[in-house]
């Protein structure tokens, strides 16, 4: 097929010998098939932010470093420097953490190399070489079903660990290839440390995998691994081999209102005692 405006430079830079064919187009980006010398990989080129059906919604990009004060007080007043400075972060944010969670042992495409708006990556492919299906393609048996959960929780542990939440995880950017899934489509990932959204997101990308996986397997609808997981997250304690039950006793000690009176009630006594002490003192001294 005809190469895209925006694969061209890449072509003539011989980073890609030819466009084979279109893979898919979905709410930020159009993924191509292409030839890269004897490999078959993908070329994944964003959409411009009008044509895209995904917003930068604040609580997705709190907490994301920018390269300088120019950059950042720009992108706050949402000039044309501001807005192609968003853009770029917007997709720098992918890839970044497409390497930084390869280099940790997660599951998702390995990155080639990120040119002017094209990221270039390993194509995901099936047991016949074919590009894999997406999790919600497929029809599971309850046993496969608790395998993959299991399998998709601890990649999510291991995210967590390198510091990352996926914050859109669900079956629709879950590929599964000859070894399982494998997850895609990160450009919304969260900084778990500089984020105050991050245990609702968390929260909710392991929820869609309970709701996605309960139809198969319903025993899972009862699980509660963010919870468990964040709580030994911030005890500092999470390692990607962690164990884990899915069970999370939230604290149910009452708090002794009575007892916290009491010591306010006291401490409010004594700061009025040492204003009348005080009072008096002035007092004897004229």
């Amino acid at each position: 097929m005809k190469a895209p405006k925006r694969i061209e430079p890449l072509i003539e830079d011989g980073l890609i010998d030819q466009v084979l064919r279109q893979l898919m187009s979905g709410k930020e980006a159009t993924v191509y098939v292409v030839q890269c010398g004897d490999e078959i990989r993908c070329a994944k080129v964003y959409k411009e932010a009008n044509q895209r059906g995904f917003h930068q919604a604040v609580h997705y990009t709190e907490g994301r470093k920018v390269k300088n004060s120019r950059q950042a007080r720009a992108m706050e007043k949402g000039s044309r420097y501001g807005r192609q400075e968003q853009e770029a972060a917007w997709q720098r944010t992918e890839v970044d953490a497409l390497y930084k969670l390869a280099a940790a042992n997660v599951r998702v495409p390995h990155p080639f190399g990120f040119y002017e708006g094209v990221l270039l990556m390993e194509l995901v492919t099936d047991e016949e070489g074919m590009p894999a299906p997406r999790l919600n393609d497929l029809s599971l048996s309850q046993q496969q079903a608790v395998e993959f959960h299991a399998k998709l929780i601890r990649q999510v542990v291991r995210m967590l660990c390198a510091g990352i939440i996926h914050g859109d995880l669900s079956e629709f950017n879950i590929l599964v290839d000859a070894q399982g899934p494998v997850i895609i489509d990160l450009p919304q990932a969260v900084d778990a440390a500089a984020n105050n959204n991050a245990f609702r997101m968390l929260e909710r990308d392991v929820a869609n995998l309970a709701t996605y996986f309960g139809q198969f397997a319903p025993e899972l609808l009862n699980t509660h691994y963010a919870r468990e997981i964040w709580a030994i997250y911030q005890r500092g304690e999470l390692l990607p081999d962690t164990p884990l039950t899915g069970k999370f006793k939230q604290d149910e000690k009452t708090a002794d209102v009575r007892s916290v009176m009491r010591e306010i009630t006291s401490a409010r006594d004594d700061h009025e005692a040492k204003l009348r002490y005080q009072q008096i003192k002035r007092e004897e001294g004229r």
